[in-house]
């Protein structure tokens, strides 16, 4: 049986990972007051039409529902998720150097409800070093309007499985003893002149 997206969901393939907190829920600490939450920032190429159109035709359908639900309350022109890459964030930076020629977004999940990462035989990935930002994946994610202090339209995270390693982003591995230290030379008390 093969999975039918609702119209406000999308099943992304191949799309890269970028500030991926799947494995443990993050709060952004430069917010105060914001609760941990499963995100990551997807990352889809610019020449990849079909799949973008797919974005665009599924947040339609998310401001088409809230129209129904919520009437009045949705703006004319919500805020969308999708932003270029290109381009700044909302708070006027640049995207770092992996967001260019890419659409960009952040899909979140609330602390409540762990999105199942897996590997391409559907087994569960649970380790830092096999889920990490640079790694490439199949996202499910759900549009859905919100309306706090803003309002606009959010992109829910759904289970995500992942296709192939990349260049892991940001700080990526650390050092190994070996590679700062050198290689062990015989055991501690050799070294220290133990007995």
């Amino acid at each position: 049986m093969s999975f039918v997206p609702q119209p406000t969901e999308v099943l992304l393939q191949n799309v890269r990972v970028s500030y991926c907190h799947l494995l443990e829920p993050w709060a952004n600490s430069t917010q105060p007051g914001a609760r941990p939450r499963y995100s990551a920032t997807i990352l889809l190429p610019k020449t990849d039409v079909a799949q973008h159109q797919a974005l665009m035709n599924a947040i339609e359908a998310a401001i088409q529902s809230a129209r129904t639900k919520f009437g009045a309350r949705v703006p004319a022109q919500p805020k969308v998720p999708i932003h270029d890459g290109d381009g700044y964030t909302q708070s006027g930076k640049e995207f770092g150097p992996e967001c260019k020629g890419h659409y960009v977004f952040n899909a979140s999940q609330s602390m409540k409800f762990k999105p199942e990462v897996v590997d391409l035989q559907g087994q569960p990935l649970t380790e830092p070093g096999q889920v990490y930002s640079g790694m490439y994946a199949n996202v499910l994610v759900n549009f859905y309007f919100y309306n706090n202090q803003s309002s606009g339209i959010s992109a829910g995270l759904g289970p995500v499985q992942k296709v192939r390693d990349g260049e892991p982003l940001g700080g990526g591995q650390p050092a190994s003893a070996a590679s700062v230290f050198g290689a062990p030379q015989g055991s501690a008390a050799n070294v220290f002149g133990g007995a």
